[in-house]
């Protein structure tokens, strides 16, 4: 950056307090030397009209009443130098020499028995021109005074450059020293003019980029690692197919480890664009019962079930990823569970409780625990809500705390 915002602004101020100096000083000079010139006119006009009427009334050319104005009675008498700048045919005239003089010159036609005899106004006016000898006496201090107030704009625009260019430098300077990922906050923000618009808006742009990389970030370190394990589990299942044939165990192995992979691609895609799909008030009854009847149709015996819920259950929440969560809870469940598991569904002091009974005798499931508690915490964190996981010899629990249940619900 060559220049900075706060230098050409600088400049254009500088430069335009400049020009209008320049402009009013010469608009200034213009205006004092047409008032000397129209002065000098309207004498030479009043001069004229009373010779004019003097001539009409006694026949004779009167002297001029103005002694800085003389009568000349042919155009041959007229001063040499005055000669050379003006025609006889010339009607008016402004003559400068080199000694000082100024004249101005005037045409007077009188008729004179059926003719008409000119004559000559000739007005000397240096000692009129007021505005020559004003610079020359007074030159100086208008020059000071000129130098001045000059100094005094390039002053008043160095300051107002800066304080209009300075909340932008502190902006740029803000963003600068943004650390990545470190949240922006932006003292321009609570300013109620365009510099305000613009730090909010890019206080939202920045945040909503920083979200976008963290989810795309934990996008692939989930692909990396909730993915392994079920992808082992179809390596090492169909490396034995080279040494046997698989039986029925063996495809369910690979046919659930299938399932995982496509539970957990569903879920990864979901948090993956939960920064774009809004929240809404939804009845979590619903996706509870959406839950069991597809494990229904899977073939589970909802014999074991016990279910306690209110007739409503709202919640705030994404529709979407409420639906993954209870699902992969009731999933999770069944598959740790067993076939004969006791499946408890209570809802009680705010708290939506999934329980499990677990057969001490029943061998661990390949799929562990954590895995889908780390899934099943950011589902939670997504919405804004906490997840909280108990479990003991006899019994596996998984507590849902929805955000902003509605009142009387609780």
């Amino acid at each position: 950056m060559n220049k900075s915002i706060r230098q050409r602004l600088f400049a254009a101020l500088a430069g335009f307090a400049l020009l209008i100096c320049v402009c009013y000083t010469g608009l200034a000079l213009v205006i004092a030397y047409v008032t000397e010139d129209m002065l000098v006119e309207r004498l030479l006009e009043r001069e004229a009209a009373a010779i004019a009427a003097h001539f009409r009334s006694h026949g004779e050319v009167p002297p001029a009443n103005s002694d800085l104005v003389r009568v000349i009675g042919g155009y041959a008498l007229l001063p040499a130098v005055v000669r050379r700048q003006a025609g006889p045919g010339d009607a008016r005239a402004e003559v400068f020499t080199s000694t000082g003089q100024h004249y101005h010159l005037r045409a007077l036609d009188l008729p004179s028995g059926g003719a008409v005899r000119r004559l000559y106004l000739l007005a000397d006016v240096a000692p009129l021109l007021v505005v020559s000898k004003l610079i020359q006496e007074v030159g100086g201090v208008l020059i000071f005074v000129a130098l001045a107030l000059i100094g005094l704009a390039l002053l008043l625009a160095w300051r107002l450059s800066r304080r209009l260019v300075e909340p932008l430098r502190l902006l740029a300077h803000e963003v600068r020293k943004l650390a990545p990922g470190e949240p922006p906050r932006f003292s321009a923000r609570r300013r109620p003019d365009e510099i305000g618009y613009l730090a909010e808006r890019l206080g939202s742009s920045i945040a909503a980029l920083q979200a976008a990389l963290r989810r795309e970030h934990a996008f692939t370190r989930d692909v990396s690692h909730e993915l392994r394990t079920p992808l082992t589990v179809m390596h090492n299942t169909l490396g034995l197919a080279h040494a046997r044939p698989l039986d029925a165990r063996d495809v369910a192995e690979l046919q659930a480890s299938l399932d995982e992979i496509r539970g957990v691609v569903d879920v990864l895609f979901a948090l993956a664009r939960a920064g774009h799909i809004d929240t809404e008030l939804l009845d979590l009854r619903a996706c509870i019962e959406q839950g069991l009847l597809r494990l229904a149709e899977e073939g589970w015996d909802s014999a074991g079930l016990q279910l306690d819920l209110p007739e409503r259950l709202m919640a705030s929440g994404n529709r979407q990823l409420a639906g993954l969560l209870i699902n992969n809870c009731l999933a999770n469940a069944l598959f740790h569970g067993g076939p004969a598991t006791r499946l408890s569904i209570v809802f009680a002091d705010g708290a939506l409780s999934i329980a499990n009974s677990i057969d001490g005798g029943r061998p661990r499931r390949v799929q562990g625990f954590r895995h889908g508690q780390d899934l099943l915490l950011r589902i939670a964190q997504a919405m804004c809500w906490e997840l909280r996981f108990e479990s003991d010899a006899a019994a596996y629990r998984v507590a849902i705390v929805p955000q902003a249940l509605a009142p009387g619900l609780r």
